[in-house]
């Protein structure tokens, strides 16, 4: 089967006239890994659903490899492949018996596509007698994504794959998608992980129902554009506040363990700056340039969006 292709246009949807999608379109190419990348409550979730045929839009059209998921919802079964955000198969059934249940589902069985899931699945086959309910996060994780391949589907759609696992099992997961990609298998997954972008062909930034940029991820940290500073002292609480007020300060916020401070334009002399913040009690003041990452790129776009529609971030 070949590798779907994907056209959104114009989707929209409410949930008691509260506004999930606005207006999204985009084009998802065969083969490619394309990420979702937002928060909660961006309408990454509403998107997958309507993509899988489980909801239905208010307006707009969604075609997988040509067919129409609403109006070809039968035929859309037999090519997708769905991984819902919460663990959603039968935790009194074990392991071997919810992968043979939904293989039966669409008219195969384990043996037939086995070399697709083989990889994933041998991680979890000594647990194959378990019911799957008392699985860890990791294997629970690993099983659903073997139930959603089982049938071996030409888009697989992961809402949230990675979220309440370990960091661990995050990294085998991508790598276990990459393995896929190579498969013909185009896959969208969605992530509020900013770190996961970069392990994306394409990525669209999504925040409360819109879409600040679609792009791959090196272009969009490329488009960044600003100076970033990352800053420390002794007293860091302060210090987003003061960097905040200063008068040429485009934006300031946490990130990790220090401060990320754009200026409006470039600061040649660190030593003006901690002067500056000296005077406001700082110490121990550190002061590097930093390179901007996707997160960074994130914040930046939403706090435009923001001020663009008279918003106080």
């Amino acid at each position: 089967m070949k590798p779907a292709e994907v056209k959104i246009q114009n989707i929209e949807k409410s949930y008691e006239g509260v506004k999930a999608l606005y207006n999204i379109s985009l084009d998802i190419q065969p083969g490619e890994l394309f990420g979702f990348i937002g928060p909660d409550g961006a309408g990454k979730t509403t998107l997958f659903r309507i993509m899988a045929s489980l909801l239905l839009p208010d307006a707009g059209k969604i075609t997988v490899s040509g067919l129409d998921v609403v109006a070809n919802y039968k035929e859309l079964r037999h090519i997708l492949g769905y991984m819902p955000g919460r663990f959603s198969l039968y935790p009194d059934l074990s392991v071997e018996e919810n992968l043979r249940f939904f293989a039966g589902v669409h008219g195969t069985t384990i043996k037939q596509n086995y070399d697709l899931i083989k990889d994933i699945y041998q991680q979890i086959e000594p647990f194959k007698n378990r019911p799957a309910g008392k699985l860890s996060g990791g294997m629970k994780q690993k099983l659903a994504l073997s139930c959603a391949l089982i049938h071996k589907p030409a888009l697989l759609l992961l809402d949230e794959p990675t979220t309440g696992v370990d960091a661990v099992s995050r990294q085998e997961f991508w790598n276990m998608l990459k393995h896929l990609k190579k498969e013909g298998i185009t896959i969208v997954v969605s992530t509020p992980y900013m770190d996961e972008a970069s392990l994306c062909d394409k990525v669209a930034l999504m925040q409360k129902g819109q879409i600040m940029d679609i792009e791959k991820p090196a272009v969009i940290v490329e488009k960044f554009g600003y100076q970033l500073l990352s800053i420390k002292s002794n007293r860091m609480f302060a210090l987003l506040h003061d960097l905040q007020q200063f008068e040429h300060s485009l934006s300031a916020y946490r990130f990790g363990d220090s401060i990320h401070y754009i200026p409006e334009s470039p600061i040649k002399d660190f030593n003006i700056l901690s002067y500056k913040l000296a005077e406001r009690g700082h110490s121990e003041i550190v002061i590097k340039e930093t390179q901007a990452v996707v997160e960074d790129c994130f914040i930046l776009l939403m706090q435009q969006s923001e001020k663009a529609h008279g918003i106080n971030s």
